[in-house]
């Protein structure tokens, strides 16, 4: 039962993740690579939610850091850019409902609901961009003490 829990979710964000790659252009094995990027995100999502307590915040982080670090290792070994990769896989974890909620409440009126709704959503989209951008930034790190120092930028 539990590998129905974590296994049918996953599925469902890889099929979501190939209806996007082939909306965005991508081409041959990229688009099932992107979709693993998405189910792995989604697996990563699911398995930290007993070991962080429920908290969807450090459970939207370790996704967005754990879908960001298969990026950046696809896009080196296939020799490719990076942004579709974590693109396409970061889009199951976007949370549109959190928004189409906010804006729910809003329009009927309800600003407390509204607040505490939209502050939610804003920190779910927070610790996203804060994964992805904290592996990134390693990533250049590691990246430039690696250069010869006839490539390093004036």
């Amino acid at each position: 039962m539990e590998l129905i829990r974590h296994f049918l979710p996953c599925l469902y964000a890889f099929f979501a993740c190939i209806g996007f790659s082939v909306l965005f252009n991508i081409q041959g094995t990229g688009i099932l690579i992107c979709s693993a990027g998405g189910a792995l995100g989604w697996l990563v999502y699911l398995i930290t939610e007993p070991l962080c307590g429920g908290s969807e915040l450090i459970q939207a982080l370790a996704a967005a850091v754990a879908l960001a670090a298969y990026g950046e290792i696809m896009a080196r070994v296939r020799r490719c850019l990076v942004t579709p990769y974590i693109l396409v896989a970061a889009l199951p974890l976007v949370p549109g409902a959190g928004i189409y909620y906010s804006m729910e409440h809003a329009i009927n009126g309800e600003t407390q609901a509204f607040l505490n709704r939209f502050l939610h959503t804003l920190g779910l989209a927070g610790a996203m961009a804060v994964g992805i951008l904290l592996v990134g930034s390693v990533t250049r790190l590691a990246a430039g003490r690696h250069r010869k120092p006839s490539q390093e930028r004036m």
